[in-house]
């Protein structure tokens, strides 16, 4: 079985954004650049259920700038077999919408046959946690999202997804999608050895043109802002000074 895991180039979580002076974008001038951390976990997953003899190929696929073969590289560091770059944009700062993404992502199925797709349930930049469900959609695939553990068995995969009463336990049939959350796994550091031979895996390069993919976009991004600031906090005297500014100014009891 084939698990296909699409991989996405972000702002580093570690980066504290700031917006254009113009209120266009997201500065991205010299900050630090990698791949979205649900993703990472997705490749972790991946990795591990080849290594448990559940899988036999892993294939990383990005879709963006050129300079996502990076994230790529990294991915192939840690123990995936091959890559796949789909160079949709030249300006970092254009985002490929989710419904492009799933589009390009659905004819990389149709092409690879995988068992599996495993993908981050959404990105830290957009936070649009859209693509799976569309891709699903667009396949016909059951999907599994929020996926916080997961067992393949066969052609039959159960996903443990975390709602708000507890634990809820999915089995589907497979070839099908999941979304994994944070607590599914924590993934591993590359070695030395295997960055270096991560250069020597395949890898691949083709455009939205080769897929027969219109990736217009759909949706126009009219103003970024930065959230309000939060105003300093006050230290009262007494309890009674404390409901009284929660009655009287917050209106909040």
């Amino acid at each position: 079985m084939k698990v296909l895991v699409p991989v996405k180039r972000v702002i580093d979580y570690n980066v504290k954004v700031r917006v254009q002076t113009d209120g266009s974008g997201v500065d991205l001038a010299n900050v630090k650049m990698s791949m979205n951390p649900f993703d990472e976990i997705a490749v972790e997953e991946a990795i591990r259920l080849r290594e448990a003899g559940k899988a036999e190929e892993v294939i990383a696929v990005s879709i963006g700038v050129p300079k996502a073969q990076q994230i790529l590289r990294a991915a192939l560091a840690v123990g995936a077999d091959r890559a796949i770059l789909i160079h949709a944009a030249d300006d970092p700062h254009v985002d490929i919408e989710p419904l492009a993404v799933a589009k390009l992502l659905k004819a990389v199925v149709d092409e690879e046959q995988p068992g599996l797709v495993l993908m981050g349930k959404q990105a830290i930049d957009n936070d649009m946690n859209a693509t799976g469900q569309m891709l699903a959609a667009l396949l016909g695939y059951p999907q599994a999202t929020f996926s916080s553990e997961l067992n393949v068995e066969g052609n039959e995969a159960i996903a443990v997804r975390e709602v708000d009463g507890g634990l809820q336990v999915i089995k589907m049939q497979l070839p099908g999608i999941v979304t994994v959350d944070l607590r599914m796994n924590e993934p591993r550091y590359p070695s030395l050895p295997s960055i270096q031979k991560a250069k020597r895996k395949p890898f691949e390069t083709r455009t939205p043109e080769d897929y027969g993919v219109d990736i217009s976009n759909r949706l126009e991004i009219i103003k970024t802002v930065e959230p309000p600031t939060r105003k300093a906090g006050e230290i009262l005297p007494t309890v009674g000074d404390l409901v009284d500014k929660l009655q009287n100014e917050a209106e909040v009891i």
